[in-house]
C-alpha cells in the first residue's frame, strides 16, 4: 500500500486524508520509507527530519480527528522537502556550504511558517549547488545528487535535490528559489514540474539570499495542479520582506484546474524567437519534442504566433554581471565573526581580524562561489561599476521593455526550458562558461521578473526528459497555469499517464 501511495499525486494524497482513507502520519511514514531506501542512491537529501516530520503528521491528525480544519488550505497533511537555502527553526540549514555546517536557525522563513500552518509534514532538507551557485548540483559541498532517470547523469542545479526527490518520489512536493532557473531547469532535467513565480509574490524573508533582486521561492512537484496547490498556500504578501507585493495569490488554482479541460480557444500563445529552440546550443531532440508540444497546444485551440524579443541575447550577459554583483555583496556577510565557521590563522602568521575572515573564507567557500564572488567585487570596484554593473542594469531594463510589450501581443510566452537534457558528470565542471550558457532559456524570466513554469513535454532518443516553459506577466502568474495544465493533460493521455511512468531506471524499484 505505501508503494501505491507515494506514486499518487499530492492533490489525491490531500483527498484521501480529507476523506480519511489514509492518515497524514502514514503517508509521512511512507514516504520516510523511500528516503530511507532511496538515499543511499539518489543523495537528494542533507538533513531528514524523521522525527519532527512525523509529530507534525500526528498533530494535524489530531486536529483533522476533532474537526478543527476551518481555514487550512486543501493539502493540509500532506508531507514536503525543503530545499536547504530556506531556513528552518530548529533543523539544519547548510546552504550545502562548509561555512554554515551544522547552523540550526533560531527562526522559520515565511513560506515555512506557512507550511506549518497548512499541517504540512517537513520530510528534510534537500543537496543543491552551494549558495544556490551551479547549475548540476555538483557544487555542493556534501556530494552529488543523482539523477532518477539516469545515475550518471546530473539532477540540474541549484535545485537538483529538490527535482530529484519529487521525481524519484521521495516526496511529493518540494520548495525550492530559483536565482536565474534553478527550479525550472532541474524540472526540465527530472521530468518534474517547477515554477518560478512572480518576483516578490512570494516572500524571501527566510530564504538565504544569493541575488537579492533576482531570488524567488518556488514550488517543485510532479503536476501543475500540484504545483499550483502548493503556490497557494505559499504565496501572499508580507510584511518582513520589502520586495513583497501588496496583492493576493493570482488564481492558479483554478487556472490549472481549467486548462485540464483542454480547451485552450482564445488563449495566444507566443513563441520566443530568440530562444526558439533552433538556434546553436540547442540539442535536436529538444527542439523536436518542443515543436511537438507546440502542435498539441495548436490542436487544443490555442493561437501560436511568433514573437521577438530583442534584447534577450543580451540577457546572459547582464544576469552574469549583476548575479555575482549581489552575491559579493550577500556572502560578505559570511566572515567567521558572527555565525557559522571559524579558521584562526596558523601561529605563525598575524592574529588579526583580516587573517581570521581571510582563512574562514577560504576553508569554507567552494571553487563556484569564490569565483562568482571575485567576478562581482569586480564589477563593482571603483572604476567598474558604471562600465560592468550599470550597463547590465540598462540591459536588464531593456529586457523588461521587451517582455511588457510582447506581452501586448500574446497572453503567454513559449521556450524550451533548457538547450539540452540532463548531461555528464564531470562534463562541464572544467568549463565554468559551458555550464553558464546553459542558462540561457531560464534568465530572462528572473531579469524581468516575470513567472514561469517548466512541464515536461517528452524525452529526447537518450530517454531523458526535455522540458516546456511558459512565461506570463508580472502577477498573472494564473495566466501559464491554463495553458501549461492543458499541455500536461494532453501528453499523459499520449503516454498513459504521468511522464514519470516512462522512467525506465530499474534501480528505482523500492
Amino acid at each position: 500500500m505505501s508503494n501505491e501511495l507515494v506514486k499518487l499525486s499530492a492533490a489525491q494524497m490531500a483527498e484521501k486524508i480529507r476523506n480519511k482513507e489514509v492518515s497524514s502520519r502514514e503517508l509521512t511514514q511512507a514516504q520516510l520509507d523511500v528516503i530511507e531506501a532511496a538515499e543511499p542512491t539518489m543523495h537528494a537529501f542533507l538533513h531528514v527530519s524523521a522525527d519532527e516530520a512525523l509529530a507534525q503528521a500526528d498533530a494535524f491528525d489530531k486536529r483533522l480527528a476533532a474537526g478543527d480544519t476551518d481555514g487550512l488550505p486543501e493539502l493540509a497533511g500532506v508531507p514536503i522537502a525543503i530545499k536547504d537555502m530556506i531556513v528552518t527553526k530548529g533543523i539544519p540549514t547548510t546552504a550545502a556550504s562548509k561555512i554554515l555546517e551544522g547552523w540550526v536557525p533560531p527562526y522559520d522563513a515565511t513560506v515555512i511558517e506557512k507550511i506549518k500552518a497548512a499541517g504540512m509534514p517537513i520530510l528534510g532538507k534537500t543537496n543543491l549547488d552551494e549558495f544556490a551557485q551551479g547549475s548540476s548540483t555538483e557544487h555542493s559541498a556534501f556530494g552529488n545528487t543523482y539523477n532518477p532517470w539516469n545515475k550518471d547523469c546530473v539532477p540540474g542545479g541549484s535545485g537538483g535535490g529538490s527535482a530529484a526527490a519529487v521525481s524519484s518520489y521521495e516526496a511529493p512536493l518540494a520548495l525550492g528559489t530559483d536565482t536565474g532557473g534553478s527550479i525550472r531547469q532541474p524540472a526540465s532535467f527530472t521530468g518534474s514540474v517547477g515554477v518560478k513565480p512572480t518576483y516578490g509574490g512570494v516572500s524571501r524573508y527566510g530564504a538565504i539570499a544569493m541575488a537579492s533582486s533576482l531570488d524567488q521561492i518556488g514550488p517543485c512537484a510532479r503536476t501543475v495542479l500540484d504545483a499550483a496547490l502548493l503556490h497557494e498556500v505559499i504565496g501572499g504578501n508580507d510584511r518582513r520582506d520589502s520586495t513583497s507585493i501588496p496583492a493576493p495569490v493570482p488564481p492558479v488554482v483554478a487556472a490549472a484546474r481549467e486548462g485540464l479541460k483542454r480547451d485552450l480557444k482564445g488563449v495566444r500563445v507566443g513563441l520566443i524567437k530568440e530562444i526558439g529552440g533552433s538556434g546553436e546550443g540547442f540539442q535536436p531532440g529538444v527542439a523536436k519534442r518542443f515543436n511537438e508540444a507546440v502542435e498539441l497546444l495548436k490542436s487544443m485551440g490555442a493561437e501560436v504566433t511568433e514573437v521577438s524579443l530583442p534584447h534577450l541575447s543580451y540577457s546572459l550577459g547582464a544576469y552574469y554581471i549583476i548575479m555575482p554583483s549581489e552575491v559579493s555583496s550577500n556572502l560578505a556577510r559570511y566572515d567567521g565573526m558572527r555565525y557559522g565557521l571559524r579558521v584562526m590563522p596558523p601561529d605563525d602568521q598575524p592574529q588579526t581580524a583580516a587573517n581570521m575572515m581571510a582563512y574562514t573564507r577560504e576553508a569554507g567557500f567552494g571553487d563556484e562561489v569564490k569565483r562568482r564572488i571575485i567576478l562581482g567585487t569586480y564589477a563593482l570596484s571603483a572604476g567598474y561599476y558604471d562600465a560592468w554593473y550599470g550597463s547590465a542594469q540598462k540591459v536588464r531594463t531593456l529586457v523588461i521593455e521587451d517582455f511588457a510589450k510582447a506581452f501586448e501581443q500574446v497572453d503567454v510566452l513559449a521556450s524550451p526550458t533548457a538547450p539540452t537534457t540532463a548531461f555528464h558528470f564531470g562534463e562541464k565542471t572544467d568549463d565554468p562558461l559551458a555550464m553558464y550558457l546553459g542558462d540561457v532559456t531560464t534568465i530572462p524570466a528572473n531579469l524581468a521578473g516575470v513567472p514561469a513554469i517548466s512541464v515536461p513535454c517528452g524525452v529526447d532518443d537518450s530517454t531523458m526528459p526535455v522540458g516546456f516553459q511558459f512565461f506570463a506577466p508580472q502577477q498573472h502568474d494564473e495566466a501559464m497555469y491554463k495553458p501549461a495544465a492543458a499541455l500536461e493533460a494532453a501528453l499523459e493521455e499520449t503516454w498513459g499517464g504521468n511522464i514519470l511512468t516512462k522512467m525506465a531506471t530499474p534501480w528505482l524499484a523500492y
